[in-house]
């Protein structure tokens, strides 16, 4: 048996919302290929909204736009990830499209 190795750069997009220089929020788009599917899946990681302005729109206002981005990339599909202890996050993700398609296991390292 043979194991055989081959490299494909993944791309990474912050979006980031920012109010007189500062940061209020951001993500990561990642673009993900592989052998599968010609096109790419996105890949949101590091969501994140600044407690003092969240509920202002701020997060929903990143995710429009990391779907549009993805959207524009030629996604196939976009994946967000969140802990099970999160319910509210869940809810958010689901009120803007996402479902709850399965689950995601972990190795730290």
């Amino acid at each position: 048996m043979n194991i055989k190795k081959t490299e494909k750069q993944t791309v990474g997009i912050k979006i980031s919302v920012e109010e007189e220089g500062v940061e209020l929020g951001r993500a990561w788009l990642y673009l993900v290929y592989n052998d599968l599917h010609a096109e790419p899946y996105g890949l949101l990681e590091d969501v994140f909204v600044n407690e003092d302005v969240r509920g202002q729109g701020v997060g929903n206002e990143l995710l429009k736009n990391a779907i549009a981005e993805a959207k524009s990339k030629g996604c196939y599909k976009l994946i967000g990830t969140s802990r099970k202890s999160r319910e509210n996050v869940h809810a958010w993700y689901k009120k803007l499209g996402f479902e709850d398609y399965g689950l995601e296991f972990r190795m730290d390292l």
